[in-house]
């Protein structure tokens, strides 16, 4: 169970179905079981509903259009990208410029733009620096308490699962297990 305004956070070794699971309440792969939102099941969304509602940010970010602005319904503003550390002149770059640490952000920044209910965040700081991640961990702390969404945030990092996370989940053999660091996050 997810709750709005907060984080649940994934631990586990490479390879243990954490990306499978995000992908799979994402509706991106097949899969069985039940999923609620707001008490609707999943089922009774259309697919891009469904993918309205939940965003989901890949551990990698994909491009399709010839510029980086293009992608956004609502471009972002030089306010919110300069919070990032990115230009306003980006958004019209084409997307093989950009580095993994700017697909990234861009990425996060898109995936906000359609005002998701639930976040499903893969390694969302993996290519970020210590200063970058913890500006990237407030925007989205602060998005979620705004839009009283809920994330399910998977990391490597034991230090961030504490620092965002209101629970922390432990993948073994495919399984989740509580990680015991309860209520560390505001």
């Amino acid at each position: 169970e997810l709750e709005a305004g907060r984080v649940v956070c994934l631990l586990g070794e490479s390879g243990s179905g954490k990306s499978l699971l995000l992908r799979a309440i994402a509706d991106l792969i097949l899969n069985e079981g039940v999923l609620e939102l707001n008490g609707r099941e999943r089922g009774s969304f259309s697919p891009q509903e469904w993918r309205r509602a939940v965003g989901y940010l890949p551990a990698e970010i994909f491009w399709w259009e010839a510029s980086v602005g293009a992608h956004f319904e609502r471009l972002p503003t030089e306010v919110e990208l300069k919070r990032l550390r990115l230009s306003l002149e980006s958004l019209d770059w084409a997307p093989n410029r950009l580095s993994m640490g700017e697909r990234q952000r861009l990425g996060i920044l898109r995936m906000l733009d359609r005002k998701p209910s639930v976040l499903l965040l893969d390694e969302p700081t993996a290519n970020l620096d210590d200063e970058t991640s913890s500006v990237v961990e407030s925007l989205i702390l602060e998005y979620l308490k705004l839009n009283d969404a809920a994330a399910l945030w998977v990391t490597h990092s034991k230090s961030q699962a504490a620092r965002v996370g209101k629970r922390t989940y432990l993948m073994r053999n495919k399984s989740l297990e509580l990680a015991g660091m309860e209520e560390t996050a505001i």
